[in-house]
């Protein structure tokens, strides 16, 4: 992706602690990123519910998995089990650590499993390498409208 172009990408970020949606914001400020604080606003932001009728459907999903009222696990179980929903990337970042995590996350389909660095330089650099990857390098399937 040349970086004077913008970017076509439409994301959903599904975190809860408002610095690193923030910094993902702002490394993904080309690109047109949404933001669910909690998982029943990611699902609803996905199914078109409510507020969100004309909410755009991704290409991709960033999903925290301890999120209120309705977990990251939750989220990708329902998110990979919809016919509608189930090919669009979906990349757990999170500070679990936890191997059950993981795996119940790849085995659940998740296409990729990273963990959240605690320093702030880490994360940025981290964030840039999800971008650098999935948007540069891979090639994502067609947006389904």
């Amino acid at each position: 992706m040349n970086m004077n172009e913008g970017c076509s990408i439409e994301i959903l970020l599904v975190e809860d602690n408002p610095a690193d949606a923030r910094l993902t914001e702002l490394i993904f400020k080309e690109c047109r990123l949404s933001i669910a604080r909690d998982g029943v606003e990611a699902m609803d932001f996905l199914r078109k519910k409510g507020k969100y009728a004309n909410a755009p459907r991704p290409n991709f999903i960033l999903l925290d998995l301890n999120l209120p009222k309705k977990d990251g696990r939750e989220v990708l179980a329902e998110i990979k089990s919809d016919p509608e929903l189930k090919q669009i990337p979906t990349v757990i970042l999170t500070a679990s650590e936890a191997e059950a995590d993981i795996l119940q996350s790849y085995r659940m389909h998740a296409n990729c499993y990273l963990i959240k660095p605690v320093e702030l330089g880490k994360f940025k650099e981290m964030v840039k390498s999800i971008k650098d990857f999935w948007f540069v390098t891979a090639k994502l399937p067609p947006r389904v409208k």
